[in-house]
């Protein structure tokens, strides 16, 4: 019969090592916290009178119109505007600069007959 020994080793076992991990690529990376905040403060919302009148209207603006807005309303805010008309695209719109919110929207046919008040500022875009 074969002499079964058992050999113990003095050295410790060590856990097996993680497979190595492939380098980030930039679609893996999560936005800082800074990048979010500041796509956050720049976004504009809309009032539901404001969503009733442009679905009333047929008014729909583009997400390039809509980036367009946000800046418009970050360059407003810091120059002191408070309650502001903003004209793109044939649409009237009546933002609150403090609250970055559309309050009323109008379509340019619609625009012409009214009078607009309470309003310290414009932009035509």
């Amino acid at each position: 019969m074969a002499d079964a020994r058992i050999y113990l080793s003095s050295q410790p076992l060590l856990p097996a090592m993680p497979a190595a991990r492939k380098p980030q690529t930039s679609q893996d990376k999560v936005p800082s916290f800074a990048a979010e905040l500041s796509r956050a403060e720049s976004e504009v919302s809309f009032s539901a009178h404001a969503s009733e009148r442009m679905r009333a209207r047929g008014i729909d603006l583009s997400d390039e119109e809509i980036s367009r807005l946000g800046d418009t309303v970050s360059k407003m805010a810091s120059k002191g505007a408070r309650e502001s008309l903003i004209y793109i695209n044939d649409v009237a719109l009546v933002v609150s600069i403090k609250n970055r919110t559309v309050i009323t929207a109008m379509d340019g046919m619609s625009a012409k007959d009214n009078i607009f008040t309470n309003i310290d500022s414009a932009a035509i875009l």
